[in-house]
């Protein structure tokens, strides 16, 4: 499995993702921002960062590079595209997940380890997982409250992925903190897996949802 792993002006989680992907298995691949054939990519990590400084907002000019047709047309294709961090809040502004990222209700950057419950097992990322199953891994932004308006859609269609287990560090809408479209393959999650991938970083936790690439 190869995988590819965005990068962007600001992108600072590139090799920590390339890393937990070959904890994993697979074989990562770095990406530039102005690459668009992806074709030979069986699936797709956006990493953490601030891409392009977090200017405008965060995500908004990532969503404009010409990487993003590239990461549409792996998704007509039903490969997994998973969007970490800044990559979740890229996610969100190109439309490819329901809601946004807000600027957390205390607006300061928030670096911490929480405990998240496993909201749906759909999603090849969280098929290692039991539903309600309890992980453990960190966190760290400065923009990433989640909010939607359509809140009983997502629960209807199985599409809320991770919440915040014990306490809502950054006020998101119902402690939500990770979710995905509505075929389950394309994931946007706030907390970084990728530095729980070993227990000498604290928990292994992070590395199930590199494994569901394979």
């Amino acid at each position: 499995m190869k995988i590819g792993v965005i990068r962007f002006p600001g992108t600072n989680c590139d090799r920590d993702v390339a890393k937990a992907i070959e904890l994993a298995g697979a074989t990562p691949e770095y990406v530039w921002w102005n690459e668009e054939n992806l074709s030979d990519f069986d699936g797709i990590v956006i990493p953490g960062g601030f891409s392009y400084g977090d200017y405008l907002r965060a995500g908004a000019m990532a969503s404009i590079t010409p990487v993003i047709d590239g990461i549409n047309e792996l998704v007509k294709e039903e490969k997994p595209v998973l969007g970490i961090c800044n990559g979740a809040q890229i996610l969100g502004e190109i439309g490819l997940v329901p809601g946004v990222f807000i600027t957390n209700e205390n607006p300061k950057f928030n670096c911490e380890w929480v405990d998240l419950k496993v909201g749906t097992t759909r999603t090849p990322f969280t098929k290692n997982f039991k539903k309600g199953e309890t992980v453990q891994i960190p966190i760290a932004h400065a923009e990433g409250r989640f909010y939607t308006e359509d809140i009983d859609l997502l629960k209807d269609q199985d599409q809320i992925v991770l919440q915040f287990k014990d306490k809502n560090p950054n006020g998101s809408l119902e402690a939500i903190t990770s979710v995905c479209d509505e075929s389950g393959l394309v994931c946007a999650m706030m907390p970084h897996p990728e530095r729980a991938c070993e227990s000498i970083l604290g928990s292994t936790d992070g590395l199930n949802f590199f494994k569901g690439f394979l």
